[in-house]
């Protein structure tokens, strides 16, 4: 008897110490990943990011078309800012451009000056936690894609006979997905998703297993249940792959064949769980959210000859 309340005591004892090891890992992750490194600072950026952040990449040229900016406020009480730009000539062709993870508005600018180029409105919001907009967490497209579809909200009222593309890169990617999913006025006519992934929890085990060598379990559950703790939402919860199902809108794919963040195999199960009119573009010597970078040439070609299929003749790349 007496051995038997001895090993309940080290079971409990190690089940004690196990959950306060996975609560204290789960919780630094959270904030390693998905944290902005100062809230009052609208250029900072989560942890991690920073580490993986490319020195040598230059700001991007500003863009030559009049500005104004935008604001929303989100479902739970953020300040949502973007920007728009207008083409030189009078339009209904709209974009609105999604920045990846870590980034802003001013890392897609080269996508937006190739829809200027083409007669477009372009929006470029600062996704929650992001440029100037507020926020302390990211969510990796899953609030994000509610914040999208407020843009939506706000295109239509101000051009009732708005083409719209939502057009997202990483992130940015997972997030258009997403808010394709929702309830969206017929006014969104294509979506463009650069490198997305097939769920945030299953492009960070991958990670975690390549960087530091450590198993998926138990270490991503316990960081599933503090992100729900400290952010509000699950990290399983942004997960493109369980909703793309439900879009209806034609959507071309886009993806790197040398992405090590999220490998072109998320891609291929994205594209089939598809069910809508869709293609594919694979830029085989491309790493991540670096497609336009390594050939722009076929990736802009691909953009416009597919939107052309469903909106309007607008001259191409």
């Amino acid at each position: 008897m007496q051995n038997k309340k001895s090993i309940v005591a080290v079971l409990l004892l190690f089940f004690i110490l196990l959950s306060a090891g996975g609560a204290y890992i789960g919780d630094y992750f959270v904030d390693f990943a998905l944290k902005r490194g100062n809230a009052d600072d609208p250029l900072a950026i989560p942890a991690a990011c920073q580490k993986i952040l490319d020195p040598n990449v230059k700001p991007q040229a500003a863009l030559d078309f009049r500005k104004e900016i935008w604001q929303e406020i989100s479902f739970d009480g953020l300040k949502l800012t973007a920007s728009h730009f207008s083409p030189k000539e009078k339009s209904d062709k709209w974009v609105v451009v999604v920045h990846g993870y870590g980034r802003s508005q001013n890392s897609v600018l080269d996508i937006a000056n190739q829809y200027l180029k083409n007669g477009y409105h372009v929006l470029m919001p600062d996704l929650r936690a992001s440029g100037e907009s507020e926020g302390i967490y990211l969510s990796m497209g899953y609030f994000e894609s509610d914040d999208v579809k407020l843009w939506i909200d706000q295109i239509v009222p101000s051009d009732p006979k708005a083409d719209i593309v939502l057009h997202g890169v990483s992130m940015g990617a997972a997030t258009v997905i997403q808010t394709a999913s929702k309830p969206l006025p017929d006014n969104v006519k294509v979506v463009i998703e650069d490198c997305g992934y097939t769920s945030a929890y299953t492009m960070f085990s991958l990670q975690l297993k390549k960087l530091y060598g450590l198993p998926a379990f138990p270490i991503m559950d316990f960081v599933n249940v503090l992100c729900r703790i400290k952010t509000g939402y699950y990290l399983s919860d942004a997960n493109p792959l369980a909703v793309i199902h439900k879009n209806r809108i034609p959507m071309l794919f886009i993806h790197g064949g040398k992405d090590g963040l999220a490998p072109f195999s998320m891609m291929l199960q994205l594209y089939e769980a598809a069910n809508c009119e869709k293609e594919k573009l694979e830029i085989a010597e491309a790493g991540h959210a670096d497609a336009r970078n390594v050939d722009p040439v076929a990736y802009y070609k691909k953009v416009f000859s597919f939107i052309d299929q469903y909106i309007y003749k607008n001259g191409g790349y």
